[in-house]
């Protein structure tokens, strides 16, 4: 008998499914003809339009055939399914089916991911305040965008709409004093794949590429993806030491904000910098990931603004500035680079999103970006200043503060924390409600390299002031019942 079943929507689906099966097993041999569809109709107990909607589907599957005057039978050339093997294990990501990029990504230890810990206080750097986001003026924008209505859905311009590279260009001279054209703007999805791009682009297997240590992990990351070795620069209270630089294809810099320790990169190194890419024909990826936020001091001019060789790729986002949801970024490249850059990217994903790139665009020309900055600096100053103010009520001469004159964050050393003991006081930190981030995976992966005390790195942007007071009370707590002398044993 036929497996039968109520009728409802999908019957004629597994009448399908229950023909293949009898097919695959054998029941139904080459030639073996079906029963009429009024026999099968009142065995289902569904109407016949259902089961010859069955039939219709299996013949154009090849299943059946049916010829004129005859019932329906397996088609002729249709055996015994075999039965499947038993599927293969997953081999290992490490395993010699992947490519040789696929084989490196494979190795690499990432950050972890955010797990949505609740939290009584998350240091976390990167987050933002969901209450700072301008929801109502982007709002506007979008709806603007969307009521400018094409004449046909098509594909954009891989290096982004025109209408927000003209704005970014008006943007980029008034906030950084950066001259550029549009075309020489190509709009990515978070400077994350500005520096993929960089990477893909500029080296090869083996080449070098000079970075900060410490420095940001996913951009050493993506270069040792590419197949690059990655030297470490020194890093100093001026940013990135350049005055003694090996030969190399690229270098990496944080030069306005050196991420994550804040110095900012003098005159003098600039030049020395532009000086050593000129020689060895090397270029320059300038990440000026936080520039809006100044704080202590006055703006200072990105390094493209001194560049006349067209060896500086500057790369803004603003994920620091509205969400880094929205995963919206953009480099700004020597005119000689900017054509296959933009082959690059279409290539890649054709272009980002055009619907959050005309808003973005609009929030510009209108001036609410601006203001929204202006804003948001104000409220991040308020945070950095109760931030400032807590480690030094708390905890005294037991932290020294580096980084905090501009940016998002600040590093905090604690000396009496051995750099042994980082993982406990993380763990035990996090067991209380408190969420602390260490400097050390930052650091080129070389023990001489790494500092002997612990250091955090503190987001602040994402807290409100007590958020930030209870915060500093619980890791001054912390700190009072670790035990220093245990090393990595903890309490």
């Amino acid at each position: 008998m036929w497996a039968k079943a109520q009728p409802r929507d999908g019957v004629a689906r597994r009448i399908c499914a229950s023909i293949r099966e009898r097919i695959a097993s054998g029941l139904l041999g080459p030639g073996a003809p079906l029963p009429s569809t009024r026999a099968l109709a009142a065995e289902w107990g569904v109407s016949r339009t259902t089961v010859t909607a069955a039939y219709d589907q299996l013949i154009a599957e090849g299943y059946l055939e049916a010829r004129q005057g005859a019932r329906t039978r397996v088609a002729p050339r249709l055996g015994q399914t075999p039965v499947a093997p038993e599927p293969p294990r997953p081999a290992s990501m490490g395993s010699g089916s992947l490519s040789a990029y696929g084989r490196r990504l494979a190795e690499f230890d990432l950050p972890p991911l955010w797990e949505g810990n609740r939290l009584i206080a998350d240091f976390r750097y990167g987050d933002l305040a969901a209450a700072d986001f301008p929801r109502l003026a982007w709002r506007r924008a979008l709806g603007a965008a969307l009521l400018r209505r094409p004449q046909r859905l098509r594909y954009g311009d891989p290096r982004g709409s025109p209408a927000l590279r003209d704005a970014l260009r008006g943007y980029l001279w008034r906030a950084r004093g950066l001259r550029c054209e549009p075309d020489q703007i190509v709009v990515v999805n978070g400077s994350q794949q500005g520096l993929d791009l960089c990477a893909r682009l500029l080296l090869d297997p083996g080449d070098h590429a000079v970075m900060e240590n410490p420095g940001y992990g996913l951009a050493r990351q993506v270069f040792l993806a590419a197949g690059a070795e990655v030297i470490p620069a020194a890093v100093d209270r001026d940013g990135m030491a350049t005055e003694a630089l090996p030969g190399a294809r690229l270098a990496y810099v944080t030069p306005s904000h050196q991420f994550p320790l804040g110095g900012v990169m003098p005159a003098g190194r600039r030049w020395n910098l532009l000086d050593w890419a000129g020689r060895c024909g090397a270029h320059v990826v300038e990440d000026d990931y936080d520039s809006e936020y100044r704080f202590d001091i006055a703006p200072v001019p990105p390094l493209q603004a001194l560049d006349e060789a067209g060896r500086v790729i500057y790369l803004g986002t603003v994920s620091k500035t509205l969400s880094p949801t929205l995963r919206l970024g953009y480099l700004v490249l020597p005119a000689s680079l900017s054509a296959v850059f933009a082959r690059a990217k279409r290539l890649t994903d054709r272009h980002s999103p055009g619907l959050e790139q005309e808003a973005l665009a609009g929030l510009i020309a209108s001036g609410a970006y601006e203001r929204h900055v202006r804003r948001v600096r104000r409220r991040n100053g308020e945070r950095r200043a109760a931030l400032l103010a807590a480690l030094s009520d708390h905890l005294g001469d037991a932290v020294s503060v580096v980084g905090a004159e501009a940016g998002l964050h600040l590093v905090a050393w604690l000396h009496q924390v051995p750099a042994a003991a980082e993982d406990a006081l993380v763990a035990q930190a996090r067991a209380v409600g408190l969420g602390l981030y260490p400097v050390t995976p930052l650091y080129a992966p070389f023990p001489a390299s790494r500092p002997g005390v612990v250091g955090l790195v503190m987001g602040y942007a994402s807290l409100d002031e007590p958020a930030i007071h209870r915060g500093v009370r619980l890791l001054r707590d912390v700190l009072g019942r670790f035990d220093t002398g245990k090393g990595a044993g903890g309490l």
